[in-house]
């Protein structure tokens, strides 16, 4: 392997990794902070995949934007789908055991799935970058690494840095992590908890949306995409530590490094190898990489 493929694949695993983390964060904070076992999360990556397919023209035509204008719209619609959804259903669940949780979360999967048949069938769908990001930069002379991957990673680094301020830095933050230490000393100094975690809710939903926006133009729009990227998630949230955004970034790092490298050097395992690492951070540290931050 030369330097030029060497970096290729690194910038590969980063992107992947970074892209993994906008998911997993958003189901990291609604199952470390809320206690909800969500199933669901991936079709809301699914669903933000689905509405870059199908938006696009709709904005295009009606409002005359392009690329960002529909990441607008899709982020916009995605985060008051998840508003309405914890109002309807998942605000029942906090008391609930974890076996409903699942239930329900899976009958939402179902749900999801349906409506997606429905509405724009089960064929595979392409998603068009912007001409502007469609180019390459060269890195030897027969090389070249896109400009789209680039911007992919450009974004996820942007939105890791907005999470970390609004989390550590800023009231809001501070009453989610106490939510997620003690919500009923939480409630008793006076702070709508329901209201906060509804907002928690829908942000999670507005961000797994986000990332399958990207995604679509370099991965394409199809069936089942959702629950592909759900159980990688789940192990992401698993090494990083449960409810630690911090854990989610390193977490969805090292898998994005160990997949990425995995599929080139040993190609008959790549399968296997993120779940062993998942075993051996577990047998390392069973409570994950991280604590709750």
């Amino acid at each position: 392997m030369d330097f030029a493929t060497f970096l290729i694949q690194c910038l590969n695993a980063v992107q992947y990794g970074l892209l993994l983390f906008l998911v997993a964060s958003g189901l990291t904070l609604i199952f470390g902070i809320m206690g909800v076992i969500n199933l669901a999360h991936g079709s809301f990556y699914m669903i933000g995949a689905y509405m870059a397919y199908a938006l696009a023209p709709w904005v295009e035509s009606w409002l005359g934007g392009g690329f960002f204008a529909t990441l607008a719209v899709g982020v916009a619609l995605s985060v008051l789908l998840g508003y309405l959804l914890e109002w309807l259903f998942f605000s029942y669940l906090y008391e609930r055991e974890h076996l409903q949780q699942v239930l329900m979360t899976y009958g939402l999967i179902l749900v999801f799935e349906e409506l997606r048949s429905l509405l724009v069938g089960d064929d595979v769908h392409g998603v068009q970058a912007p001409e502007w990001l469609a180019g390459s930069i060269p890195l030897s002379d027969v090389l070249s690494y896109p400009l789209y991957r680039l911007f992919i990673s450009a974004v996820c680094i942007a939105l890791a840095l907005a999470m970390w301020v609004v989390i550590t830095r800023t009231r809001l933050g501070m009453r989610v992590r106490a939510g997620a230490s003690n919500r009923e000393m939480v409630r008793a100094m006076g702070v709508d908890i329901r209201l906060l975690y509804r907002l928690v809710f829908a942000v999670g939903v507005g961000i797994a949306a986000l990332a399958g926006m990207i995604a679509a133009p370099v991965s394409s729009v199809y069936p089942g995409m959702g629950s592909q990227v759900l159980i990688i998630c789940f192990v992401v949230v698993v090494i990083g530590g449960i409810g630690s955004i911090r854990g989610a970034l390193v977490a969805a790092l090292l898998v994005g490094v160990v997949d990425t490298f995995g599929k080139v050097l040993f190609p008959a395992a790549a399968g296997l190898l993120i779940y062993l690492l998942m075993a051996a951070v577990l047998l390392w540290k069973p409570e994950g990489l991280f604590r709750v931050s």
